[in-house]
């Protein structure tokens, strides 16, 4: 492959390849993630989920109806090695107070996925270099931690967005400026550490607040 190009742009892909990335949340944001960012060149992944695959799953996340049933982890982890050739580590437990530090130990960088506010309060909590990521309908935000805020959690009755089809553009167009701001923080210099609030119905990426 012909990397020296992308390099002398972006900086050392063995960097990235060496940079220890936990993904809390292997739904729709964290699978489609993983999956990028392996393809980029990221090799040492940890994604924590105890989530199984549900039939609706297939329409935002990487999982097919084939998957229904496993645990997200196992499938995420199976599919990526065979379509990449990366093996990740994965965590198939809900991550509490208690676990919290075992299952982020040694990140370079922890990008929150999760989609509860408790699981994202755990780790806003914590001083630590972390990213959030999060959709609600046609919003979606990635914002680093330093300036994050932890949202309500949506309405029970509330239809969830990564199981709508139509949700798949908004998904795939967060996990785009999710994976740049990962990428820039990996490997530049001085890294920009921008904040994202993006909308469909006005098609819009704007700095966060």
């Amino acid at each position: 492959m012909k990397l020296g190009h992308e390099e002398s742009y972006r900086g050392s892909l063995a960097k990235l390849a060496s940079a220890q990335i936990v993904i809390c949340g292997a739904g729709a944001l964290g699978s489609n993630l993983a999956d990028t960012l392996c393809r980029q060149g990221a090799t040492k992944i940890r994604v924590v989920d105890f989530d199984r695959v549900e039939e609706g799953n297939a329409a935002t996340q990487i999982y097919g109806l084939s998957d229904v049933g496993a645990m997200k982890v196992a499938a995420l982890k199976a599919r990526l090695f065979r379509d990449t050739g990366v093996e990740i580590e994965t965590i198939d437990k809900r991550m509490t107070e208690v676990n919290r530090e075992k299952f982020t130990r040694g990140a370079d960088l922890i990008v929150d996925a999760f989609d509860n506010s408790a699981s994202r309060l755990l780790l806003s909590a914590q001083n630590r270099e972390c990213i959030h990521a999060g959709t609600w309908e046609g919003y979606s935000e990635v914002v680093w931690n330093d300036v994050y805020r932890v949202p309500a959690d949506a309405p029970k009755d509330a239809m969830d967005a990564c199981d709508y089809p139509l949700a798949r553009n908004l998904i795939t167009l967060t996990v785009s400026i999710l994976a740049e701001e990962i990428v820039d923080f990996l490997l530049a210099p001085k890294p920009r550490r921008a904040s994202w609030s993006v909308t469909l119905k006005d098609l819009a990426a704007r700095k966060y607040r």
